[in-house]
């Protein structure tokens, strides 16, 4: 799905809220999306608590377990959360989500591999992280 307006950004939200949303579009542009337009539409559905059963309901509804190895991360949904709602707070209300996105994702966000940057992989991608919060160990989030 072609992530050029902002027509397209709702339909791929509501998508996933819905569960419908084919696994193959839930890509890093695709969670980032999503978020921005949470943020702007439904932020009673972007806290961390509403993220992690949307995210959960929706990897369940696409056969992706939620295990300690797969599935929902919560530290990576924070600070991706986290990041979104700088970029969208960095822009006037105004400023269509598509260009917001676009900027975020031409921004280091943007690459699938930014979190490495703040985090050594052992501990991003520990069992502990995965399931909750756990604070940047290399470089701290700057949002």
């Amino acid at each position: 799905m072609a992530l050029s307006s902002d027509i397209d950004i709702e339909a791929l939200a509501l998508a996933m809220i819905a569960c419908t949303l084919p696994k193959a579009e839930w890509t890093h542009e695709g969670h980032f999306a999503a978020a921005l337009w949470l943020l702007r539409q439904r932020a009673h559905l972007a806290t961390p608590d509403a993220m992690r059963g949307l995210i959960m309901r929706y990897n369940d509804a696409t056969t992706t377990p939620n295990t300690d190895t797969s599935g929902y991360h919560h530290s990576i949904t924070i600070a991706s959360l986290r990041a979104a709602a700088h970029h969208l707070a960095e822009q006037a209300a105004d400023v269509p989500l598509h260009v917001v996105l676009a900027a975020l994702m031409a921004a280091p966000q943007g690459r699938s591999d930014w979190l490495l940057a703040h985090w050594t992989r052992d501990t991003l991608f520990s069992a502990v992280a995965r399931r909750d919060w756990v604070p940047p160990d290399r470089a701290p989030l700057q949002f």
